[in-house]
This record gives C-alpha cells, structure tokens and sequence, in this order.
C-alpha cells in the first residue's frame, strides 16, 4: 500500500469492499465504554436503589459519587465511562424512566442545570461545542434506561482521534476526581456542592 498523503495510495471509494460504508460521519471511538455496555454495573431491573449507579452517587458524599451540583430536585454527576473529559450527566433525585413522567419543577431543573453544565464547562475546559442528549429506552441507546439522564458531551476539534484505534488508548489528561473538583468549584452557587 502507497503513502496518500503523495496521493500514491487507494482513493477513498476503494474501501467501498471493506467492512462499514464510508461517509462524511466523524467517530468518537470509545472502546473502554465496552465493559459497561457488556453490562458491568448496570441495574439488573428497573427498581431504584443500590442497583442504579444514580441513586448510589446521590447517597453517596459528593467526592466520592462525583457529583458537581445539587439542585432541589436534580444533581450533576460525571460520567463514569466519559466519552470526552468532563462528560456530565444531569439526573432527578426521583428513579424515573422518561422524560414525560418528570414533574414540572424537574423539568425545569433539568434544563436550568443543563444550561448551567454548559457553562461551567465552556469556563473550565473551553470546548468547541457540544452534544445534549437523552436516550429514552435501551433500543434507543440508553445505558442505564431505568433512571432518565441528560448527557452534556464537551467536544474539541480532533476529540475523535486515532489513539484508540491504533492503542487501544483512549486520551483522558485528567482524573474523574480532579475534573469533578474543578467543575464544583466552578459551578455558582446555590447549587453549588462542597469541593
């Protein structure tokens, strides 16, 4: 196989054989996400309690569930298996499903903490966008679908790059507990939790 960068290689329509069908698609690799998708740590049914890593970070002290923020009604975690740093989750106190079975003050919450997140993060780690997302339901994608989350994805140019093809690395230059410890600090009172 030739070098492409002097054009001496395959045109990119060659891979049309190939497994998967390219496109203008941009992929974030996260294979480390794998053991949690083969099902380590999810809540084996949808009751609340210790099986739900939601409730178990609520009860537990801030530092310890890395949690960022506490509202009346909502709470702001990290993600445990982040696809970039500083991956948060906006989640109720209250074990529910979907998003149409939340209260109205929760639904407020949720958005007013989301858009919190945001900003905590744009101050901390100056991203270059991000993604907002909530899976309803395990065939939509939802990991733990038993306890609604809202996911706030920091995104940097090239976050998707090649280390974890090549190494089967993934680039975090931080700690979970570093990063939640500068985002608390970060994020204004009142809902701000003890660093």
């Amino acid at each position: 196989m030739g070098d492409p960068s002097t054009g001496d290689g395959p045109a990119p329509e060659a891979a049309s054989g190939f497994a998967g069908t390219p496109d203008a698609f941009e992929r974030l690799w996260v294979p480390h996400r794998m053991v949690y998708v083969g099902g380590e740590g999810k809540p084996a049914d949808a009751d609340a309690g210790p099986q739900c890593p939601f409730c178990r970070a609520q009860d537990a002290p801030d530092a310890d569930g890395l949690v960022v923020a506490r509202g009346e009604e909502c709470f702001v975690v990290l993600n445990l298996y982040p696809y970039n740093p500083g991956h948060l989750l906006v989640c109720p106190y209250r074990h529910v499903a979907s998003y149409t079975d939340l209260t109205e003050s929760e639904t407020v919450e949720v958005a007013r903490m989301t858009r919190t997140a945001m900003r905590v993060l744009t101050e901390v780690s100056a991203p270059h966008g991000m993604n907002l997302g909530m899976n309803q339901g395990e065939v939509a994608g939802a990991g733990i679908a038993a306890h609604l989350h809202q996911h706030v994805v920091p995104r940097w140019g090239g976050d998707a790059n090649f280390l974890p093809v090549v190494a089967r690395t993934k680039a975090v230059p931080q700690l979970l507990a570093d990063t939640r410890g500068l985002l608390a600090a970060a994020w204004p009172a009142p809902d701000r939790t003890q660093p």
